[in-house]
């Protein structure tokens, strides 16, 4: 752990609980001088001390975690590089107001999305009035989508209450995916009255997979979906008529802009709870660390597939009990973000691209090998990224296929758990490859892949050469 000064997170907590820095210094057996340094940031936080906090109050040691202020820092660094903010403000003072005011730091960042969000409204409003005056948005706008990964992504991708729920009811590892198929028919049947039934196709236009009828008490599922896709969904029906409280409660106390966005979170946790009703967590885990993270491994073992296996891999943060922490993706050949899951902190732009230089997009000319890759950010932080395509057929020959790159990426310090790092040099992490989180926000000046100069930054335009020219 390296030095943490997070005096302001440390008094807002005392605060929180109303009490006086003698009583919390004599709670976790410190001297109230210490203490007031620690506030002050004249000393830091050590790891006695923290445990010390754990064990007198349950705190989550997240709270100091150094990945959530890297994670608010690239976020700040977004927003705050908006041209219409108009001021120059330094890496440092961004990185100190993530640090020692992240309450503060996170409402900005909030305004900032919202601000963007009235931007494009009223963009669309002018476009339907026939106005085409005003300059669309010059930065990225929260979708429903969008809302819908911060939701997960400020939960480290872990949702503790349907995980356990889910391990609860799961009918056991290890068994083949049409028995479990089967036994969720049952549990449907018996438990709820809903008869499953297949039909093709459900709906042609939307390529839908699940459409329960409430009055008939029927779960229709098509036709085309394999044993494992089957139980998928009937397990998502199951969380919504077996926990239909604690996924409304989860939206209710998020504040999302419309309904389309709370509708989306609620079949984000629906689907949530199938994947860990499938893949229950401690024996996920388990077989996880004994196979050292070999993906097809896995999958094999528990029969599903390759990007099901990563979607999984990537919410293992139950406290007590955590995997390695992973970074999970999927991307078109178009550079699309479809899937976006977090339980670290690395961090891709909203806005202007995500970087070429990552393994994900040579995925595509190596359809179905797995490419690694040592990555390093312009914050010095180094990742471990595994990345490979996979298909997805949706009918016959004149159906077009549906193929995308998908990556599971970590922190450097975790590497040597994984199988894929067999081979790589470790101990050099500045061999590492530097990308960067999208050009806009890259402050790598001598990329040779760079295409847009970042966002906030002077064009220094030169007669002679200028690589950012829109006909060079």
């Amino acid at each position: 752990m390296k030095k943490a000064f997070v005096g302001v997170r440390l008094k807002r907590l005392r605060e929180q609980r109303r009490m006086t820095q003698q009583a919390l210094a004599a709670a976790v057996g410190v001297s109230p001088s210490y203490l007031n340094q620690i506030e002050n940031n004249q000393r830091p936080l050590t790891v006695p001390v923290l445990l010390k906090l754990n064990a007198a109050f349950g705190i989550d040691v997240q709270l100091f975690s150094e990945d959530d202020e890297s994670r608010l820092t690239a976020d700040l660094k977004e927003a705050l590089a908006d041209p219409v903010i108009g001021e120059s403000i330094t890496h440092a003072e961004i990185r100190e107001l993530a640090s020692n005011m992240p309450a503060a730091g996170r409402a900005l960042v909030t305004l900032y999305r919202h601000y963007h969000r009235t931007l494009e409204q009223s963009v669309a409003l002018a476009a339907r009035l026939g106005d085409d005056r005003q300059e669309p948005p010059r930065s990225a706008v929260s979708t429903p989508f969008e809302e819908v990964r911060d939701f997960f992504y400020a939960r480290h991708n872990y949702i503790a209450e349907l995980d356990e729920a889910a391990e609860r009811t799961a009918p056991g590892p290890g068994r083949p995916m049409q028995e479990i198929a089967a036994t969720l028919t049952q549990h449907l049947s018996s438990r709820h009255g809903v008869r499953v039934k297949l039909a093709e196709p459900l709906d042609p236009q939307q390529d839908a997979q699940r459409a329960f009828d409430r009055e008939a008490r029927i779960l229709w599922l098509s036709a085309r979906l394999q044993p494992g896709q089957q139980a998928f969904q009937m397990a998502t029906q199951i969380a919504f008529l077996e926990h239909r409280e604690t996924i409304d409660g989860q939206v209710a106390a998020t504040p999302f802009a419309d309904e389309a966005s709370r509708r989306l979170t609620r079949i984000g946790l629906a689907n949530y709870f199938a994947g860990a009703l499938l893949l229950p967590y401690e024996a996920f885990r388990a077989k996880a660390e004994a196979f050292r993270y070999d993906i097809d491994l896995i999958g094999q073992h528990f029969g599903v597939g390759y990007e099901t296996t990563c979607h999984r891999l990537s919410t293992l943060q139950r406290a007590g009990a955590r995997g390695v922490p992973f970074f999970f993706i999927r991307v078109d050949r178009a550079g699309n973000i479809s899937k976006r899951q977090s339980a670290t902190d690395f961090h891709f732009s909203r806005t202007g691209g995500t970087c070429p230089l990552w393994n994900v997009y040579e995925a595509f000319s190596h359809p179905g090998r797995i490419l690694t890759q040592l990555a390093r950010m312009p914050d010095e932080r180094t990742y471990l990224w595994i990345a490979r395509t996979v298909s997805h057929d949706q009918g016959g020959y004149h159906t077009p296929r549906k193929t995308f790159a998908v990556a599971l990426g970590c922190d450097w310090q975790h590497a040597g758990r994984l199988v894929y790092s067999d081979g790589l040099d470790l101990s050099s992490p500045s061999a590492a490859t530097p990308i960067g989180a999208g050009c806009r926000i890259c402050e790598r000046p001598s990329c040779p892949q760079r295409a847009l100069p970042p966002v906030g930054r002077a064009l220094k335009v030169d007669e002679n050469r200028n690589p950012f020219s829109p006909y060079a």
